[in-house]
This record gives structure tokens, sequence and C-alpha cells, in this order.
């Protein structure tokens, strides 16, 4: 089988393409940043080019990761998150629609609005308030209503990368080597969701051929402050002081939602909700990266 990915090049496509070709499928994967030469340039946001290059390589099924995910700049570039998240999607389902073409697409827990105190699961309804959140809801929005053969699967505060990691993990492992106190907040909730997880389950949802909806997420909810604590306490750095600071500390211009916090409702209902505790995917994580380092 053959299958296209798109923003394959980012932290869920270095998880996702490996685990691809090990299921036996023929990945073309294809990005704007072609910094590695197995990725083929491919911009979503162009029409004409999404089509030729749709129609040449004639796909068994399209794994749609390519988006703007900086939350802060979505808010900043408006036009610019409506044309990468949801033109872009446009683009890539007019041609699923042209040729038959069963799509993944990936969106996130935020598109909700944080005010409820339980983890949302597939059948709350949506109420974003940022403009990334609202693009990546009309992106579902735009896959659930024309197409008939769809996965969407909705990510957590994603976690992963290895040695390529730049966000909250690696930069608090990275400020943990000089730093004897961190603020971190704690006011903002999450489902931490790691990559190699998240790309195993999204292959064994997709052999059942269930087409829908679905959160997956690393069971258990944390805030970031609860995340650095379980850090300093895998890599012994217990001389670290973790002091907990309110997000008002940290002005930004994207709104966040005050609980991102997840579960995997139609998973359980289907008996596949065996994901790992984030704490047991953070140790193992982290493990690894220290392997890599050295």
């Amino acid at each position: 089988m053959k299958c296209i990915v798109t923003g394959a090049n980012g932290m869920l496509g270095n998880a996702l393409c490996p685990l691809l070709s090990e299921k036996g499928y023929e990945v073309f994967a294809t990005d704007i940043n072609i910094s590695n030469i197995n990725i083929e340039l491919l911009d979503v946001r162009d029409f004409e080019n999404v089509k030729k290059y749709i129609s040449r390589v004639n796909p068994d099924i399209i794994f749609h990761l390519a988006a703007e995910t900086d939350v802060d700049k979505c808010e900043i570039e408006v036009k610019h998150a409506y044309k990468t998240n949801v033109l872009g999607t446009e683009n890539i389902v007019f041609n699923c629609m042209s040729y038959d073409i069963p799509l993944v697409y990936i969106s996130t827990c935020s598109v909700f609005d944080g005010k409820k105190r339980e983890p949302y699961n597939e059948f709350d309804i949506p109420n974003p308030i940022s403009v990334y959140s609202k693009t990546k809801h009309k992106g579902e929005q735009i896959v659930s209503q024309l197409l008939n053969r769809f996965f969407i699967f909705r990510a957590g505060w994603m976690i992963g990368g290895g040695i390529k990691d730049k966000k909250f993990v690696a930069k608090i492992i990275e400020l943990l080597k000089d730093k004897k106190e961190l603020s971190v907040v704690n006011d903002k909730f999450g489902s931490p969701t790691f990559t190699n997880d998240f790309s195993r389950k999204i292959a064994q949802v997709i052999d059942t051929e269930r087409y829908g909806l679905y959160h997956v997420t690393n069971k258990g909810v944390a805030s970031r402050f609860d995340i650095a604590c379980k850090i300093v306490e895998i890599l012994n750095k217990n001389e670290v002081a973790v002091k907990p600071i309110s997000s008002a500390a940290f002005p930004l211009p994207a709104p966040r939602p005050d609980s991102e916090a997840s579960n995997n409702f139609k998973l359980q209902l289907l008996e596949m909700d065996d994901l790992p505790h984030w704490e047991k995917a953070l140790r193992d994580y982290i493990s690894k990266l220290i392997v890599q380092e050295n």
C-alpha cells in the first residue's frame, strides 16, 4: 500500500513515517521543510501542486499532518494560520474526494474552551478560543462534512522528536543542566501525548477501518509544573527547586484553555485504550534521549 504523509518532517512525522514503513507501507513523505533527504517538497497551500502530486503517486491513504502549530504565531498572523490550516486541509480533502482516498487528519484537544472539570471526550462539543484551535476545528469540519472515509485523531500536549525535540520536555532538560531553580506554570492542565504511542495507536485504528473521530492521549492529566517535577525526579536533579507559578506571569498572544485534558472514550468503548500513563511514557522517552545524546 502507498501512503502520502504531509508535514512529515515535524515531530509526529518523525515517529509515524518509520512506523508506517515497518508496517509495509510505501511512504511518500512530504513537507515544505526538506532538510531530510527522504522528504519531498510539497506545500499543501498550493492546490495545483497538491493535485499533481496526489495524481502522480495515486496513494491508498493520505496522512495529513501538515499544519502551522505555533499557537502564538497563528494568533498574530491570522491569514497565514487560515491559509495553512484551513485552505491547506481543503486542498487535501478536495483531492481525496476526487480520487476516493481515505484521509487521516491530525487535530488537537485544544478545540475545547477548557471550562469542563472532567477530561473531554469525543462527544463533547468543541468551542475553540484561539485562532490556532479555530483553524484546526474548521479543518475537522471540512474533513467530516466532505468525506465518507476519514479518521480524525485529536492529540493532547505532544511530546517527542528525540534529539530534534525543541519543545517543553527538551527545554526543561536543558535548563536543568545549569539552573538551580525553575518557575513553571501550574494552572493549565492537559494530557501529555507521546508521538510514538500516538503513532502506534493511529496505525492500529486505521487497520480496523472504523472511520470517525478519536481522542488519543496518554493516560493521566498533568500541569506543566507536574511534568517538570517528574523530569527532575527521573534525572535525579533533586537539588533543583521547581516553583509553581501562574500563567498570568507569562502573558502570551494566544489564549490557552485552562484544561486540554482528554479522555480516550471511543478507544475505551472499543477496548483499545492501552496507551501507557504519561509518567511511564516520559520516563521511557527521557531514557531514550539520554542514550541518543551519548
